[in-house]
């Protein structure tokens, strides 16, 4: 697709003579006449560049690109101005703008600008690809989340070790994965390991190897991870749950890039890149001496944060939709969705296990659903939420006559004379009140403490 821009200019005609000419150039324009339009603009879809004039109303361009910056710092923009001077191109550059042009500019010097600002937005490895290719696992059109994968695979590119933080369930794994397809070790080894689950004694071993003998148990050379990785990307997640002692260990591999595995002499030279991430707070860790300060900084070059799947409720029937089609090819069902209720529900829960737990949710509705279309019901008993039968005045005033009825007839054994009179109602009264309702007195004999104090 071609690239989009979005370009704001508070001169009309000017704005429709660039747009003109962009569009003209292949690309997609987006034109908006004052600061708070583009700001909007933003938070309905991310384009990949802004060029904007710095004389706006209101809010200037320069005041503009602070906003955007704060809020996508990915994002190039392209200043415009008719009263530039050389301070202001110095001052523009140095807070973090792409390009600074000064009006009347030649259209060519425009579309140069433009171009070299794409070629550092879009990486030029992704080109060699499909445009999703490197993040097709995750499933997502919610602008936070389009924010955050512009970053990644940004980032992607280098070789800069990334701490990626969120919630358990919010897709770490998923996110490393897609920027080691994003990064020039894509045809390399991509091997994850979770701190948290690997007991601390073997670790060591499963990260850096150990040689014949090292230790009890260790009849055959073992090539660590760490190793095993080489040339490409090594994702160690759950990394504030490693021990202090290998803390140190993986520091020196980070600083001599080379492992020595347990018993050994020599060092073995390791080209890899480090991701890692966590769900817990390190700054805490670390004034709790729970986590080095200097390993910290060496995997926290550039720090990722996945959102909660409650802060893109956007995503959630797109996830679920997503998960019922390959869980209804998995069960050998035909499922064509959910009820519009049952959909509610899951957009309304509060999701505290993320993007996990809806995966869950959804293949347990799949794995239960007798009908082609999910019901609310399924959903609530998935999401282990009572369900709420909203029932008019009329049919909850009958339901609870019927129930109390019953009640009074096993409570006396389907005695009607002992019925009536804890009721407070005459026999035939009572009579009636019981072919209403379809009960028959004799239906409740041998059933109530009556019976059992009889039977005593």
């Amino acid at each position: 697709m071609p690239a989009s821009l979005l370009l704001v200019d508070d001169d009309r005609d000017l704005l429709k003579l660039l747009s003109m000419r962009l569009s003209a150039a292949g690309y997609r324009v987006i034109a908006v006449e004052s600061a708070e339009a583009a700001l909007a603009q933003l938070a309905q879809a991310r384009p990949q560049l802004v060029v904007s004039d710095v004389r706006l109303p209101g809010r200037d361009g320069l005041a503009l690109f602070d906003e955007i910056h704060a809020r996508h710092p990915a994002l190039p923009v392209i200043l415009l101005t008719a009263h530039g001077t050389i301070p202001d191109a110095v001052e523009a550059t140095a807070r973090g703008v792409f390009g600074y042009l000064t009006k009347p500019f030649d259209g060519k010097e425009l579309l140069d600008k433009i171009a070299q600002a794409l070629a550092v937005a879009v990486p030029a490895g992704a080109r060699d690809e499909p445009d999703d290719a490197w993040r097709r696992d995750i499933v997502s059109h919610s602008n936070r989340m389009a924010e955050l994968l512009a970053e990644a695979k940004l980032v992607a590119r280098s070789d800069a070790s990334v701490l990626i933080g969120g919630d358990s369930g919010t897709g770490k794994e998923l996110l490393a994965t897609a920027i080691h397809r994003a990064s020039p070790r894509r045809a390399a080894p991509f091997i994850a390991v979770n701190c948290a689950a690997i007991p601390e004694a073997l670790l060591e071993s499963e990260l850096f190897g150990h040689v014949k003998g090292a230790f009890t148990g260790a009849l055959a050379h073992h090539t660590g991870l760490c190793v095993a990785a080489d040339g490409g990307t090594l994702f160690l997640d759950e990394i504030g749950d490693m021990p202090p002692a290998l803390q140190a260990k993986l520091l020196r591999v980070l600083q001599e890039r080379s492992v020595r595995p347990v018993g050994a002499t020599q060092a073995v030279p390791v080209d890899l890149r480090i991701l890692s991430a966590t769900h817990r707070d390190l700054d805490a860790a670390m004034a709790q001496g729970q986590f080095r300060e200097d390993l910290y900084y060496r995997l926290n070059v550039v720090s990722l944060r996945l959102p909660t799947l409650a802060e893109r409720r956007e995503d959630i029937a797109l996830l679920a939709n997503h998960f019922m089609a390959s869980l209804a090819r998995k069960y050998g069902k035909r499922l064509n969705g959910f009820a519009p209720d049952a959909m509610k529900a899951l957009a309304t829960a509060p999701w505290p296990g993320n993007v996990r737990q809806l995966h869950n949710v959804v293949e347990q509705v799949c794995a239960l659903a007798a009908t082609p279309l999910v019901p609310l019901s399924l959903v609530q008993r998935a999401l282990r939420v009572p369900g709420m039968e909203v029932l008019s005045l009329a049919a909850a005033r009958e339901r609870f006559e019927r129930d109390y009825l019953v009640g009074l007839l096993k409570l006396t054994d389907g005695n009607v004379a002992d019925a009536a009179r804890l009721a407070e109602r005459n026999r035939t009264e009572f009579y009636r009140l019981l072919q209403k309702h379809g009960l028959t007195p004799g239906a409740f004999r041998g059933e109530g403490p009556v019976a059992d104090e009889r039977q005593g």
